[in-house]
């Protein structure tokens, strides 16, 4: 009888663990949400202030790198902190996730941004070849691959408080 009673709790308990899971979805997982979110708002930012700029559309600009603010900073930093918020700012997935979002961020700023620059002064060496040079057709480096500080110090803030605001907004109401 007490076999029983111990089957048909692991088989309760399973069924528990299984409908739980299906109740959280890829739909309500508030940290990828919320960096997605951040990815759109910093891409649609350097899109629509291109054009105000320009009066032209690029929509290269919704999914390029490099401008302001750093979309790659404010993924990450809202990563970090929507785990944290959800997580607790204490545990192991935290400090991974703000590990994770600071090396972006060092790399955003330190070899990207490098790599730019050293592609724009390979582009204009190129441009100055004589037209029977074998590099003169060359295809253009991309130029625009890094950040500046402050571009990467905008898109952290945008993550930050696009976490907040999306802690806000699903955070359990308090029943008094």
């Amino acid at each position: 009888m007490r076999m029983g009673d111990a089957g048909d709790s692991r088989s309760l308990n399973q069924t528990d663990v299984s409908s739980s899971s299906y109740s959280s979805t890829i739909f309500t997982n508030y940290p990828l949400i919320a960096s997605i979110v951040a990815f759109t708002i910093a891409q649609s930012t350097k899109f629509i202030t291109f054009w105000y700029r320009e009066k032209r559309w690029d929509l290269k600009l919704l999914i390029g790198s490099g401008g302001m603010p750093s979309s790659h900073s404010a993924t990450v930093s809202t990563l970090a902190m929507a785990i944290g918020f959800q997580e607790g700012f204490g545990g192991s997935l935290f400090a991974a996730a703000l590990i994770l979002a600071c090396i972006v961020m060092y790399d955003a700023t330190g070899v990207r941004l490098q790599a730019g620059r050293q592609a724009e002064v390979l582009n204009q060496i190129v441009y100055e070849l004589p037209a029977e040079h074998p590099l003169a057709e060359s295809i253009p480096l991309r130029e625009l691959l890094g950040h500046t500080p402050a571009q990467v110090v905008a898109g952290c803030l945008l993550g930050v408080v696009t976490a907040i605001i999306g802690h806000l907004i699903t955070m359990p109401t308090s029943q008094s």
